[in-house]
């Protein structure tokens, strides 16, 4: 099971909660990365705190091109 938590015309971040993980992609590069366990988790909170600042779509997505350095796998579709 999986669980789309933000979608934006630049991200997406999808929870994997049976794996306990989270994949964040760059629509615009097709680039993406998987965090799992502790990682998880601190990014979880992470994000949590950027949408209590403000829950913005741009707040959102200027939060996450901070991960940018990390996304580092192609996304292929099937």
């Amino acid at each position: 099971m999986m669980n789309v938590i933000y979608n934006s015309d630049n991200y997406y971040v999808v929870e994997y909660p049976a794996q306990h993980a989270f994949e964040l992609v760059d629509k615009r590069s097709a680039r993406g990365t998987f965090f799992q366990g502790g990682v998880a988790d601190k990014f979880a909170q992470s994000m949590q705190g950027a949408i209590d600042e403000e829950a913005s779509a741009e707040h959102i997505d200027e939060f996450l091109g901070n991960f940018d350095v990390l996304l580092n796998v192609p996304v292929v579709y099937h």
